[in-house]
C-alpha cells in the first residue's frame, strides 16, 4: 500500500500553479454524452476521479483520449448503452451524473448507486425528485438506479428543498435536451455549478440564471460540439493557502480566480495570516513566530464556507491561540479524521456536528490513516507542520482530488516522499536520496 511520508518543519516557500476543478470536471465529462460530437475539454485534472470517469465512458462507447496532459477528447457519438453498472461507478460519489446526462439524452438510464467519500448519509434523493419532476420514473433495484422517461424529458418548474449541487447539477443536464422550459428555484450557486452551465451552453444548450437562485433552461434539439475550459480548482487552491499558513511560510498561489476564494481569505486574514490578491493569484504567508488567532467557523453553500476546506481549517485552527469552534452545516460525520489528528497531539472534542479545538503548540509526527479526500490532505497539513515523521496511509482518497500533490509539495520545499517503505529523505530537497 502506497504511503506518504512527510518529514516536519519545513516552511513552504514558492509558488504553485493550481489545476483544473475537480469537482467541476466530473460533472463536464459525464455532460459530454449530451453532445453528439466531439468535446475538446481544457485544464482537466489528472485525478483518479477523472480517470475512473474517462474508463467508464470509454466502455459505454465513447471514444475517449488525452491529447496532452490536461486536454481530453471525448466523442459520445456511438453511445452503445444507457447502462454505466460497472464497480468503477460505485468508487465514486460524481458518478450518479451519468443518470442525468443518459436521462437528458435517451429519456434511459441505468446507473450504480455511487460510492465515494465516507463522511455520512448522502442519499440522492433531491435528484430523485428532479427526475421525476421532469417525466422520468425512477427505481432502485438491487443497488442500480433506473430512471425511464417513456414520454421524453419535459421541461417544468421545480424547487429545491436545499441548495443542494449535485441536484443542481444533475436536473441542470437532465433538462437541456427537454421539450419545454425547467425551472430550478433555490438552486446551489457554486462556481462548479456556474461552469458546467458555461460548458453546455458552449455546446448549444440555452441555460441562464446559473450562479443565482433561479436557474431557467431551454430545451434544445440537440449540443454540437465544441471546445471547453475548466475553471481552476477552489477547493486545491484553499488548501494550499492553508498549507501556507499552517507552516510558516510564504507561497504564491497562481491559475485562481480570487473572487472564489473570498470566505476563505476572510478567514484567514481573521486569524491573523496575510493574503495579497492579484488577477489571477494570491499570496499567502505568514511569519513562523506569529500567534495566530482562534475563529469560528460554519460551513455553507456557496457563497459560504465550503464543506470541503472544513477539514483543512480545522487542521490549522488546532495551531491557533485559544479555543475556535466549527460546525459543519452541509454533512452529518464529517469530522472522523479527528481521531486521526488527535494521534498527532491535536486538542479536539466532537459533539454531532459541532468540533471544539484548543490549540497545541506543535503536531507531533505519527502514523495515521486517510479516511476521505479533505480529510486526508488535512493529515498532510498535519505532517508539513510536525516535529518529526509522519507516515499517511491509504493515500489513494487524496489523489482522487489532488493532481500530483506530492510534487507540487516538494517544488515548495516539503520533505515528502512515496514509499511502501519508509524513504530516505533529503531534509532540504524533499528529493529521495539515492
Amino acid at each position: 500500500m502506497k504511503k506518504y511520508v512527510i518529514r516536519g518543519g519545513n516552511p513552504l516557500e514558492g509558488e504553485v500553479r493550481i489545476s483544473g476543478g475537480k469537482n467541476a470536471a466530473v460533472a463536464i465529462i459525464p455532460a459530454a454524452l449530451l453532445v453528439n460530437g466531439v468535446c475538446i475539454i481544457e485544464n482537466v485534472p489528472v485525478v483518479n476521479d477523472v480517470i475512473l470517469l474517462t474508463k467508464i465512458m470509454s466502455n459505454m462507447g465513447a471514444k475517449v483520449s488525452f491529447l496532452d496532459k490536461t486536454t481530453l477528447r471525448i466523442d459520445s457519438t456511438e453511445i452503445h448503452t444507457c447502462a454505466a453498472i460497472s464497480e468503477l461507478v460505485r468508487k465514486m460519489r460524481a458518478s450518479y451524473y451519468l443518470i442525468g446526462a443518459l436521462l437528458g439524452r435517451f429519456g434511459n438510464a441505468q446507473v450504480g448507486l455511487p460510492g465515494g467519500c465516507d463522511f455520512g448519509v448522502r442519499p440522492i434523493d433531491y435528484h430523485i425528485r428532479g427526475f421525476e419532476a421532469l417525466g422520468a420514473t425512477v427505481t432502485i433495484e438491487h443497488g442500480i438506479v433506473n430512471a425511464v422517461a417513456e414520454n421524453g424529458v419535459k421541461g417544468t418548474s421545480l424547487s429545491l428543498d436545499f441548495p443542494s449541487v449535485g441536484a443542481t447539477i444533475n436536473i441542470m443536464m437532465a433538462a437541456v435536451l427537454a421539450e419545454g422550459t425547467t425551472v430550478i428555484e433555490n438552486a446551489g450557486k457554486e462556481p462548479h455549478i456556474v461552469d458546467i452551465a458555461n460548458f453546455l451552453n458552449a455546446m448549444g444548450a440555452e441555460i441562464r440564471g446559473a450562479g443565482t437562485d433561479t436557474i431557467k433552461i431551454k430545451g434544445v434539439k440537440e449540443l454540437h460540439g465544441g471546445r471547453y475550459e475548466i475553471i481552476p480548482d477552489q477547493i486545491e487552491a484553499g488548501t494550499y493557502m492553508v498549507m501556507a499558513a499552517a507552516t510558516g511560510g510564504r507561497v504564491k498561489v497562481s491559475n485562481v480566480i480570487p473572487k472564489h476564494l473570498e470566505s476563505i481569505s476572510a478567514k484567514l486574514e481573521e486569524i491573523g495570516v496575510t493574503v495579497e490578491e492579484d488577477d489571477d493569484f494570491i499570496t499567502v504567508s505568514r511569519e513562523p513566530s506569529q500567534i495566530m488567532n482562534k475563529v469560528n467557523i460554519k460551513t455553507l453553500p456557496y457563497p459560504g464556507f465550503p464543506t470541503d476546506m472544513q477539514p483543512q481549517m480545522s487542521t490549522l485552527l488546532c495551531l491557533a491561540n485559544g479555543t475556535s469552534i466549527v460546525t459543519e452545516g452541509i454533512y452529518e460525520h464529517r469530522f472522523k479524521y479527528v481521531d486521526e489528528l488527535r494521534r498527532m497531539g491535536a486538542k479536539m472534542d466532537v459533539d454531532g456536528r459541532v468540533c471544539v479545538i484548543t490549540g497545541i503548540e506543535k503536531f507531533t509526527g505519527a502514523a495515521v490513516t486517510a479516511c476521505d479526500l479533505r480529510a486526508g490532505v488535512s493529515l498532510v497539513i498535519a505532517g508539513l507542520c510536525a516535529e518529526g515523521m509522519t507516515e499517511i496511509s491509504n493515500v489513494q482518497l487524496i489523489e482522487r482530488g489532488y493532481e500530483d500533490i506530492v510534487e507540487k509539495l516538494r517544488g515548495l520545499g516539503a520533505s515528502i516522499g512515496i514509499s511502501d517503505d519508509e524513504p530516505q529523505i533529503s531534509e532540504k530537497t524533499g528529493e529521495n536520496a539515492g
